[in-house]
Order: C-alpha cells, then sequence, then structure tokens
C-alpha cells in the first residue's frame, strides 16, 4: 500500500518558495519552478490554472489510488514543460539526471536500438519527481515487469470522431456493457478526461497480447454492427467522416492507455476517472467532468470503482 503525503509534508510543499527539497516519506525529492502554469483555467468554478505545485500536490495525494494501477509496471510518460500550448514530448527511457533512488526496469525483449531502461514507479516520492518533470499524463503498460508478454487487461478505446456526440459515445459504451454482461466477463469503463470511454477488462495470468487484441477486435466489431452508423474502421483520422473509432489496436506490447486517474493536458486539469457503470445513466456524465482539484473527494465519497477488477482472473471466450 502507498501511502500519500502527510498533513506536515503538505504544509511543506505549500510553503515551499519555487524551488527547494521536498522530504516525503523516506525520499528527499527536488522541485523546481513550483508556481509555473502548466494547465490554464477551463470554465467552471472547478477549472482554476494548474501549476507544477498543484500537480505534485494532486499526484501525491492520490498516490494509495494510484498504486493498483502502477506497481511492478512500466511507464511511459507524456511531457509538457511550458503547458499544452508548449507542445510535448514522449518519454520512455529514465534520463540521466534522475536520482538514483528511482527504481527502473531493463526490458529483455526491447529490440536493438529501442528503448531498454524504463521507469517503475513505486510510491508517493517517485509521484513527485514525475510531477517535476512536468509529466502530465502517466501510461502504464498493460502488463507488469516481471511478465511483460502477458496483459493484465484487455482494453477498449472508444475514440469518438468530431461528428460524435457524447450521447453516442455513451451507447457505445453501453452497447459494450450489454455485450460484457451476455458472455459474462467483469469489467469497467472510465472517463478519459478529454471525449471518450475505455473499458477495462481483467484477464487470466498467461494470457498473451493476441489473445486480447483478437478478443476486443471481435468484441468491437459486433458492438460496431449494432451501431454501424457511429462507427467507422477506416484507420485514418481523414477518412472516419468523423465517426468514432473503437480501437482495438493499444492491446499489444508496449502500447499503452493513459492511467486511471492521471491528468489530461485541458483547461483545469481533467482526470480520466474510473466509473461505475451505472454512472452512464447520469445525465450529468462529462468525459472531463472531474479535475485535479474535485478527483480526491469523489474518491473519498464514492471509492474507486476499478478497485472491484484488481485481482480478477477470467478467461476470454471465443466470439
Amino acid at each position: 500500500m502507498w501511502e500519500g503525503p502527510t498533513g506536515a509534508e503538505l504544509t511543506a510543499l505549500a510553503e515551499m518558495s519555487a524551488a527547494g527539497t521536498w522530504d516525503i516519506g523516506d525520499r528527499s525529492v527536488r522541485l523546481t519552478n513550483l508556481d509555473k502554469e502548466l494547465l490554464p483555467a477551463g470554465s467552471g468554478r472547478d477549472r482554476r490554472a494548474v501549476t507544477k505545485r498543484d500537480l505534485v500536490r494532486y499526484v501525491t495525494t492520490m498516490a494509495p489510488t494510484f498504486a493498483p494501477y502502477l506497481a511492478d509496471r512500466p511507464v511511459n510518460l507524456t511531457r509538457y514543460p511550458d503547458g499544452p500550448a508548449g507542445g510535448s514530448f514522449w518519454q520512455k527511457a529514465v534520463p540521466r539526471h534522475a536520482p538514483d533512488w528511482l527504481v527502473r526496469w531493463t526490458d529483455p525483449h526491447a529490440r536493438p536500438g529501442r528503448t531498454r531502461q524504463y521507469l517503475v514507479i513505486d510510491g508517493a516520492p517517485a509521484l513527485a519527481w514525475v510531477a517535476n518533470a512536468a509529466a502530465i499524463e502517466i501510461h502504464p503498460w498493460t502488463s507488469t515487469a516481471a511478465a511483460p508478454l502477458e496483459p493484465s487487461y484487455a482494453l477498449v478505446d472508444i475514440d469518438p470522431g468530431p461528428a460524435t456526440t457524447w450521447s453516442e459515445t455513451v451507447l457505445l459504451a453501453g452497447q459494450f456493457r450489454a455485450a460484457l454482461d451476455h458472455i459474462g466477463l467483469v469489467a469497467r469503463p472510465k472517463v478519459t478526461g478529454k471525449r471518450g470511454i475505455q473499458i477495462w477488462i481483467p484477464v487470466d495470468p498467461g494470457c498473451t497480447f493476441d489473445q486480447t487484441q483478437t478478443f476486443v477486435e471481435r468484441l468491437s466489431r459486433a458492438v460496431g454492427a449494432s451501431v454501424p452508423d457511429l462507427v467507422s474502421w477506416r484507420w485514418r483520422t481523414d477518412e472516419r467522416d468523423g465517426l468514432a473509432r473503437l480501437d482495438y489496436t493499444q492491446n499489444q506490447w508496449n502500447k499503452t492507455l493513459v492511467a486511471p486517474y492521471s491528468v489530461r493536458p485541458t483547461p483545469g486539469g481533467a482526470v480520466s476517472v474510473p466509473i461505475e457503470w451505472a454512472e452512464l445513466d447520469d445525465p450529468d456524465l462529462r468525459p472531463d467532468r472531474w479535475t485535479v482539484w474535485t478527483t480526491p473527494a469523489r474518491v473519498a465519497e464514492v471509492g474507486d470503482p476499478f478497485l472491484g477488477l484488481v485481482g480478477v482472473s477470467q478467461a476470454l471466450p471465443t466470439i
């Protein structure tokens, strides 16, 4: 179980100048440019601008909630040193200047010339280091470092097109729910923090990426056939006529979706939040409904819906 910062540690973070060393847990983390705005304010009272200090506080406070989805998993990071307006870059390799105490994992399957050493986040101090690097998005591997070729989940990614309405996205998620209920699989959805919905389906140990991708493709094509006017199977975005894509291709080695509870690079700091299936019927549901300011309170009030997936082992049926 990961622990978040103590009250005294949060006070020290709040009172720190723009740069300094933050003692959290048993680590000392060097923080810089804490008052730099990473995400601009959005609309609504909880859509305040997000500084690096705010991001550090959010991710470390949420450390116990992050734990089941990050522990023992290599991660890829999307960094925004000057916020979304300044561009971003995808970081896989652990930088040379990273502190020695960060956990590293060497991928034995990496091809020549590809990243071999990845970061494995192991608690709140590592999350603080990640946030200080302006890594707004955290993308854990679907597999663990112990079994990198064996995914823990099959992943459904409902990717709306420009012409897809939110109600149509929810309808697609509801079709997946009905299909998964019909074949008796436990799964949960999460809003992406942007426009879409993703669904996580836990699988048996020893399952392969070929199996999860084949299953999700067949499931997605069955769902798409039930609402053909909403879905395109074209690969290129500009060939989809604005329709949604049911993306099964993320079920591959070192392909990732954004972590549950990760911040997204949006005004006000929207968060990718797991939900219960019944919440699809909530008229107030939006893909960016929760932010860095409101997500901790939601978790404190209703818990984490994805905990119902942790440790679940289930075989994927033939479709």
